[in-house]
């Protein structure tokens, strides 16, 4: 889920942000990926890959274009070619 007042991706699990991914709005529709944090209690289970999965679905979604800056999202990348339409 995108929480935009708070630019970041959330991922909740139970009513609770499990996680969120960060980011920066950049011109021309380019948001910048900062960092990905998951709450320790969901390390391990799928959160991050799922919360960048996500956010890459709703960039292509909206149109948008990223920067991965994140290490985490740079080896999602790595792993999932399917998404490299996205880079900026």
């Amino acid at each position: 889920m995108d929480n935009e007042h708070l630019h970041r991706y959330e991922a909740n699990v139970d009513g609770k942000v499990a996680g969120f991914i960060s980011y920066l709005n950049r011109p021309e529709g380019v948001r910048v990926l900062v960092h990905t944090e998951v709450e320790p209690a969901y390390e391990g289970k799928g959160v991050g890959a799922q919360l960048v999965a996500g956010a890459l679905d709703a960039e292509r979604a909206r149109g948008g274009k990223i920067v991965p800056e994140c290490p985490f999202v740079k080896t999602y990348l790595k792993r999932h070619p399917e998404y490299g339409d996205l880079v900026a």
